[in-house]
Formats: C-alpha cells, sequence, structure tokens
C-alpha cells in the first residue's frame, strides 16, 4: 500500500510518500520512499499581519501543484493533508483551501493544537521503548510546541502551546505562555518516574546530525545548551557558513533550541531521542488506520 501526506506548517510544506508493507507477526513496516521539503515561511506573514500574503498563496498554490504530480507519478491513491499553527491564525486561510482545492483537487484541513499532538503520537515510538519509562514527546515547529506525556505503555496527557520558532524571532510569545508551559510541564510529570524526552522537528534532527551521534542514541540536555550557546554567539552568516545550514534553517534553529532545552529542564529530563519522525509521519499511521478500517468495512 501506497501512501501520502501533506504537512503545512508555519516555516515549511512537506510531503511525505511512503509504502507499508506487512513485517513479521503481521505488523505494518513503514517505508519512506519521498520526502519533499519546501520553506514557504508562512509564519512570517501570519505572525506580523495575520493573513497570508498574495505572493505566498500562489506559493502555496504551485507546491501544492508539484505535490500532486509527484503524487500521481508515484500513484499514490490515498492521501491526507494537514495544515498547523500558521494556518490556523490566518484570517484568510479558508479561501486559500477553496482555492488550492479547485486548482488541485486537494482538500487541505486545519488541524487544531490538540489534533497535531494527536498525529505525533500516532508514530508510537515510545512504545518500542522501555515499557517502564516515562516518555515527553516534544515537537517544535515555527508557530507552535505540542507535548505528549506516555508512562508505562499509558498516554497521560497531551497539549499544544503558541510558542513556535517564529514566534519567538518576532517576539510574540509571552512570559504568561512559557509560565503555561511549565506548569503543564511540572504538573503532568509529577509524581511519575524518570522522564526521558523523545524530540520531532527538523531544527532537532539537524542538531542530531551535527552531533554525529549513532542511530538510536540520545543526546544529552548538555549538548543542546553547548549548541545554543555557540549558535547565540554566532551571526546567521556564520551559522551557515560554518554548518552549512540552509538560510531557513539558520535562524530558527537557536528559538527551536532554547524550546528543547526549557521543556527538558522543566520536565527533569536528561536525554532526548530523535528518531526522524514528525508529523507527516503520523498522517501516514492514521491514514493506514483508516483505509485499512474501511476495507474491512467493505
Amino acid at each position: 500500500m501506497r501512501l501520502g501526506a501533506i504537512d503545512i506548517g508555519s516555516n515549511a510544506a512537506r510531503l511525505l510518500i511512503s509504502d507499508v508493507i506487512s513485517g513479521p507477526q503481521n505488523i505494518p513496516e513503514f517505508i519512506k520512499t519521498v520526502l519533499v521539503r519546501v520553506p514557504l515561511r508562512l509564519g512570517f506573514d501570519v505572525f506580523d499581519k495575520g493573513e497570508i500574503s498574495a505572493a505566498k498563496v500562489e506559493k502555496i498554490v504551485k507546491t501544492i501543484k508539484s505535490y500532486k504530480l509527484l503524487l500521481d507519478v508515484y500513484e499514490v491513491k490515498h492521501l491526507k493533508a494537514c495544515a498547523t499553527s500558521a494556518m490556523r491564525d490566518a484570517t484568510n486561510a479558508n479561501e486559500i483551501i477553496k482555492k488550492v482545492k479547485a486548482e488541485t483537487g486537494i482538500t487541505i484541513h486545519i488541524i487544531s493544537g490538540q489534533e497535531e499532538a494527536s498525529f505525533i503520537y500516532e508514530n508510537h515510538i515510545a512504545e518500542n521503548m522501555k515499557s517502564d519509562e516515562s516518555y515527553l514527546y516534544i515537537d517544535v515547529g515555527g508557530g507552535s510546541t505540542e507535548l505528549t506525556f506516555f508512562s508505562d505503555g499509558k498516554l497521560i496527557s497531551k497539549e499544544s502551546f503558541n510558542i513556535g520558532t517564529i514566534r519567538l524571532l518576532k517576539n510574540q510569545v509571552t512570559e504568561a505562555t512559557w509560565d503555561e508551559m511549565k506548569e503543564f510541564i511540572t504538573k503532568k510529570t509529577k509524581g511519575y518516574h524518570h522522564v526521558t524526552a523523545i524530540g520531532s522537528g527538523g531544527n532537532i534532527n539537524k542538531i542530531f546530525s551535527l552531533s554525529n551521534r549513532k542511530e538510536g542514541k540520545p543526546l544529552s540536555l548538555d549538548l543542546l545548551r553547548d549548541y545554543y550557546k555557540e549558535f547565540s554567539n554566532m551571526t546567521m552568516a556564520q551559522r551557515i557558513s560554518l554548518y552549512k545550514l540552509r538560510e531557513d534553517r539558520a535562524d530558527v534553529i537557536v528559538p527551536a533550541l532554547l524550546i528543547y532545552i526549557n521543556v527538558m529542564r522543566w520536565a527533569d529530563a536528561e536525554e532526548i531521542y530523535v528518531p526522524k519522525i514528525g508529523l507527516a509521519d503520523g498522517l501516514i499511521h492514521t491514514l493506514y488506520e483508516e483505509v485499512k478500517l474501511k476495507e474491512i468495512e467493505v
């Protein structure tokens, strides 16, 4: 079975095409076939002016058209397309969705922060780890951060906060919002045993890549602090030159590190695993369950 997912975030839009095969004991295995990322940077419009500019709307349409061509070439019959924080806040979001539908045939669903956290949790990464541990999923985007707390194999709590990399760059995150996040983390993790973090998002993946850690090995909180200090003392041009970062990564990586560090600190988590999963992967997993259910009903 071949499935597709489109994730339109505040910093970038991603297309993921995955093949699903039946593994040992009929457990599905998800194999990434195509992953395409376009840095639309919608948050820079929305968090400033409240809407997406005409120029960016055209870029969205062109991006989805190009994704549609790839979906057709790869003969993808099932697709889930979602938009997150920037589109949630954009006053012209409904017009954009209608335009995309009219020109591409693809329906984009704007999902809430809670739904976003649920889709990320659908990756079931914690289930492959120690069952007697507590895990905190941290998904950092341009407009929001989704937190999902999981202990002894059970989902305990999930929440979304309007703390994102682009919002921080725009100085649009209040102390009160930080306090809300801190209170959620300290309250929800209190009384549970040792917490380990699981990170998703392009920035933590980039840090993992720069660290040269072996696949499956965690990053320490101290290492994140070191990178934060180092990057904070550099200009954007230096980050691009020394670390070969794309421009649309070089600016957001510093606020992203700040978010991961704060969350881990408040959860007393000393390590973070980076399994290379994100919202698009969660959409694929959810879509697979929906398709299987329809097949059973038929």
